[in-house]
């Protein structure tokens, strides 16, 4: 036989997507903490998706792709009234979900925002629900969406551990895509061979190139870019359960396999099983809607302020002391082109609360930017360097640090004293503390869409987990429509 030919025999499915379908069919989370975690989860998500809607630049992307297309049972978009079909709809929510860089991150070799997968998930089961109670059968409940969160964070959380994306130029995106793909297949009834084959197709799409979120071509699309991939889970979940075929070795296939192609030849790592370990361990942005190598950043400067708000024309130098992960990803210098350069760049949301003592969705807007030319003049000032035991505590699992540090030296010679932040507000370590701001952070988020009366219905119910859990997904759905 030649050696130049193919051979045809059907290879058995990749290890890494039965790993995957087995979780989803078959593990039961047994940790109150995760489904805890995930209901202050999806209180959050859904906050930033509302507060998000007040930015014309996000709203223009959303509704049916052709006007005015209506569609029966179809699934809602919160906050608006918006009736969608089920991928259209994943797109909305993934949108508005992501559109301020606000709402729930992973921090590992990659990074992430499990959340995403709220898009695919909420409109998939309200799809279901509503399709269920037209047939006069039982509709979806919340505690579905929960465990539902949970196996999404975790599939793409662990993938994320030990598996760098971004250093070979690829967007963490592709993990959402997966996640999605395996639990909606899950939801729609899939059978495990069903989510394997459904799972495998997100793979074979390859990944989106990381150019539009890094300087000089960072830009609107990753805003958007993780509400398309959850969208295109639940696209790939319905073909799959139509009939359509996998692509059993589409990771390890010889030249052809995503290893070869687009990982240089190496096969994911894997630091632990699935469980629900992301879940329990995932970061709330609390404080900032910011970039979350930030974070801490970003609390250090608003910490300062009170002491150099008066000074800032005495400032000579500004220490900036940080990871590895910031200063590879966030930390720029030069022009600041749009919302989406200014949200990741490290030394502009040091500069702002240091001069304001806040940092919120509007300081990142062109016109107040251009308003206050002292925020470029503290970016010059800025000296950023690596502290190796962060680098290093940031990737340890017992800690999971994201510690940056600030000190401003004057031009007289004296300076404030410098100031660390290891844990962010949203870390596991902090949930006391971060869980009440949390709460308000949702509540106000409400009430920028909602009248106050309905607002704190919706607050209500969110707060009472055995309320929340038992209440159909239709109905959970109805209360953020708006009519």
């Amino acid at each position: 036989m030649s050696a130049n030919v193919d051979l045809t025999d059907r290879p058995a499915p990749d290890q890494e997507l039965i790993d995957i379908a087995n979780y989803v069919s078959d593990y039961d989370i047994d940790s109150s903490e995760a489904y805890d975690t995930a209901r202050n989860c999806l209180m959050d998500t859904l906050g930033c998706g509302l507060l998000a809607l007040r930015f014309p630049e996000c709203t223009k992307h959303l509704g049916p792709i052709v006007p005015g297309t209506s569609v029966r049972d179809g699934a809602r978009v919160p906050g608006t009234s918006h009736e969608l079909d089920p991928v259209k709809a994943a797109w909305d929510i993934g949108c508005i979900i992501r559109w301020l860089d606000y709402n729930d991150t992973w921090l590992a070799a990659e990074w992430g925002h499990p959340s995403d997968n709220l898009g695919g998930i909420l409109a998939t089961a309200d799809y279901l629900s509503k399709l269920a109670v037209s047939q006069g059968k039982q509709p979806l409940t919340m505690r579905d969406v929960l465990t539902a969160m949970i196996k999404a964070h975790e599939i793409q959380g662990v993938l994320a551990l030990e598996n760098s994306y971004n250093r070979v130029g690829l967007d963490h995106v592709l993990l959402v895509r997966v996640a999605t793909t395996a639990v909606v297949t899950k939801m729609l009834g899939g059978t495990k061979n069903q989510i394997i084959d459904a799972v495998s197709q997100a793979w074979v799409d390859g990944c989106s190139l990381r150019t539009y979120r890094h300087a000089p071509n960072a830009g609107s699309r990753k805003s958007w870019a993780a509400g398309d991939a959850t969208s295109r889970g639940v696209r790939l979940a319905m073909m799959t359960m139509k009939g359509e075929m996998g692509i059993p070795a589409v990771l390890s296939a010889p030249t052809w396999g995503y290893y070869d192609v687009l990982f240089k030849g190496n096969k994911f790592k894997f630091q632990r099983d699935y469980g629900s370990y992301v879940m329990e361990n995932v970061l709330f942005k609390i404080s900032f809607p910011a970039e979350f190598h930030a974070q801490t950043a970003a609390e250090a400067a608003v910490r300062l302020h009170p002491e150099i708000k008066n000074r800032l024309n005495e400032i000579e130098k500004i220490q900036v002391t940080t990871h590895e992960s910031a200063i590879r990803i966030i930390s720029k210098v030069g022009p600041m082109a749009n919302p989406a350069d200014r949200d990741h760049c490290l030394q502009y949301m040091i500069a702002v609360p240091l001069i304001y003592g806040d940092l919120v969705a509007e300081h990142y807007e062109n016109d107040f930017h251009l308003s206050d030319p002292r925020i470029d003049e503290l970016r010059d000032k800025m000296d950023v360097v690596e502290d190796k035991r962060y680098s290093a505590e940031y990737h340890d699992p017992e800690k999971r640090s994201i510690a940056n540090a600030l000190q401003v030296f004057f031009k007289d010679g004296s300076s404030t004293e410098k100031v660390e932040v290891e844990y962010p507000i949203g870390h596991r370590r902090r949930r006391g503390d971060g869980i009440p701001l949390l709460e308000k952070k949702f509540l106000s988020n409400l009430q920028t869409r909602f009248p106050s009366w309905k607002s704190e219905k919706i607050m209500e119910l969110c707060l009472n987990p055995d309320k929340l859990e038992a209440k159909p997904v239709n109905e959970f759905m109805d209360l953020l429509a708006i009519n």
